[in-house]
């Protein structure tokens, strides 16, 4: 069995957590330039290296059965959560009126849709050249602002916008990400950490929503030619952020490293914690800037509970629509009770 890389699995827990992390700080973003700052520095790398790592793995598309698979892992659990969010929501904001758009993702839904048709891109692109490749989907990333009706229908904005990210992340080698970690490189990345969120903080107007790519242009009020250097410059600064992360993302094993492969889950299931507690009482103890570290502490612990063995025992038959996990904790579970058993006994 071949062993998986620590390298990957620690980046894509820490970006889980950001993801968390981000979540629970959009409630705060209004009170605080500090908060509103952190969390704009935030989204310029969590969703993107998601998504370019993500692209990474892509590399066996030509494989046979390789789309039922994408399809399998992706599009089921988007119908199935699609639904269970319906359902939570219609309870939560003690809506009027059940409803269920399946073309129309609910918040963080986006991803899966978007990562499927990514993936339905793919077979199209990578057979040019990378600088041909890369050149035509950052061109289509550019263009589809202008079109009012490319938006969040079927997360079609999203997949345009980030489809750039997921090729490139397509045509890398894992030296590419290996030469990222030499010393030098790794000061000149807290450098540009540094400058970014001291950008932010002191440029305030920039509008978050265009790290989002949800929106057309006209809804981000630039309709002109203007808009497409505004993408474009957040094109460059998300990929700078990404390499940047990339970059300070460590090789060896730690705690948390074997949880990076349960990801997906935190994914899917961390929107009904942070639903429920930005419609509580809860989310006003965390006003004061100390109380954030708290906040960070209380994502990373839902980014190790959601991910852990438990947790993804019994979601997986939701998620994945298999049961092993699960028969494997049953199993566990009865070893452990024969155990105790002879050692009571004797």
């Amino acid at each position: 069995m071949k062993q998986r890389d620590y390298y990957f699995d620690n980046a894509k827990f820490i970006l889980i957590f950001f993801v968390v992390f981000g979540h629970f700080l959009r409630s705060y973003i209004g009170e605080s330039e500090t908060i509103y700052t952190l969390y704009k520095v935030i989204y310029t790398f969590h969703m993107p290296a998601f998504i370019l790592v993500s692209g990474y793995f892509a590399k066996g598309f030509h494989k046979k059965g390789y789309l039922p698979k994408i399809a399998k892992k992706l599009i089921l659990p988007y119908i199935i959560f699609q639904l269970i969010y319906s359902i939570f929501y219609y309870f939560l904001y003690d809506k009027s009126d059940f409803q269920v758009d399946p073309l129309t993702p609910h918040w963080s839904l986006w991803f899966l849709i978007s990562l499927f048709f990514w993936n339905l891109l793919l077979p199209l692109f990578a057979k040019y050249k990378a600088v041909y490749s890369l050149s035509a989907a950052l061109l289509i990333g550019l263009a589809v602002g202008y079109f009012d009706s490319i938006a969040n229908y079927l997360s079609l904005s999203r997949t345009f916008v980030f489809f750039p990210l997921f090729l490139l992340g397509y045509f890398m080698k894992k030296d590419h990400f290996y030469s990222l970690l030499k010393p030098k490189i790794k000061v000149a990345a807290g450098f540009i950490l540094a400058v970014v969120f001291v950008g932010f903080y002191l440029f305030p107007e920039i509008n978050y929503e265009w790290l989002l790519g949800s929106k057309p242009y006209s809804e981000l009020e630039v309709t002109s030619i203007s808009a497409v250097f505004t993408r474009f410059g957040f094109y460059l600064l998300s990929l700078i952020m990404v390499f940047t992360f990339f970059t300070l993302v460590p090789r060896k094993q730690y705690f948390f490293t074997n949880l990076g492969k349960n990801t997906l889950y935190v994914y899917l299931l961390h929107g009904f914690f942070i639903r429920v507690f930005r419609e509580s009482e809860v989310q006003d103890y965390f006003t004061k800037p100390e109380n954030f570290l708290l906040l960070a502490c209380a994502s990373l612990l839902l980014s190790l509970l959601l991910s852990s063995k438990y947790i993804t025992s019994f979601a997986q038959p939701v998620i994945e629509l298999e049961i092993s996990k699960l028969k494997n904790l049953r199993i566990k579970i009865q070893s452990l009770l024969r155990f105790y058993r002879k050692k009571m006994l004797n």
